[in-house]
């Protein structure tokens, strides 16, 4: 573990391990690099992976306000030069982070997992805005609920009634990584709100020149593979990658079926 200095004074809290090329982590919303440790562990062997947590998390500091990507394409920005990296992985919210900074920064390739990105309204928001009114009126479990089923639409479950929802929720909540997704969960709507902002064509990414490899869990969230699609047809250098048996998690398990291509990307010369 290292400090450094983000553009602004920040200290950002650098976790490193393996040995080789440098891949740089950027994770999604209501999450922490705690879930990215077995992810880390199964590329070291033939990369260094850096690990860092995005402001507002564990031993991040906390973010500027107003609240916008700048600043985590900022700090990404510290976290490349430091590391002398130019590779980079990005899940979720922290995918589109990821692509964002593609366009201003020096990356050579980048591997998105579900990229969080709204494209011609591909991407669901229609329940963001209560969601965020249950989140400030202080009902963590309801917004919770709310944006489980806005965004797992492929999930049956979600087409129980809110209030077994909620019901369901406030049992996970009484789980560790129940509770840290509902500490994060104010700052994870942000960020899908930044993203909704941001929505658009396609061809807007046409100046990132990055090789990239957009994979997406198979069994997660069946609009991912339209927007991969759009995505990776706007792209100079991209191409899909399905993930079988994986949802949105994938990443964090990092099963071989995952690993593998990571690998075979990041190492081909």
């Amino acid at each position: 573990m290292e400090r450094i200095t983000a553009h602004d004074g920040a200290s950002i809290v650098l976790h490193s391990t393996g040995a080789g090329p440098g891949i740089v982590v950027v994770h999604g919303g209501g999450i922490t690099i705690d879930v990215y440790r077995r992810l880390a562990q199964r590329l070291a062997d033939r990369f260094t992976v850096h690990l860092y947590n995005r402001r507002g998390r564990a031993d991040a500091t906390p973010r500027a306000q107003p609240y916008t990507f700048d600043q985590d394409i900022d700090d990404l920005a510290a976290v490349l030069k430091h590391t002398d990296t130019r590779n980079v992985i990005g899940q979720s919210s922290g995918g589109f982070i990821a692509l964002q900074a593609a366009v201003r920064l020096p990356i050579d390739r980048l591997a998105l997992y579900d990229i969080a990105i709204d494209i011609d309204g591909g991407f669901p928001t229609a329940w963001l805005d209560e969601a965020r009114q249950a989140a400030r009126d202080g009902d963590i479990a309801r917004a919770m609920a709310i944006t489980d089923a806005g965004i797992n639409t492929h999930n049956p479950a979600t087409r129980l009634p809110l209030r077994v929802r909620v019901a369901l929720v406030r049992a996970f909540l009484r789980t560790p990584i129940g509770r840290t997704m509902a500490d994060l969960l104010p700052m994870t709507l942000d960020e899908t709100n930044q993203i909704r902002l941001r929505g658009g064509p396609a061809e807007a990414w046409s100046g990132v020149s990055a090789d990239v490899l957009l994979a997406y869990g198979a069994a997660g969230p069946p609009y991912y593979a339209d927007l991969n699609g759009k995505l990776a047809r706007a792209l100079p250098r991209a191409r899909v990658l399905p993930i079988p048996r994986s949802g949105h998690d994938g990443l964090n398990r990092a099963p071989s079926r995952i690993i593998e291509p990571i690998a075979a990307f990041f190492g081909a010369r």
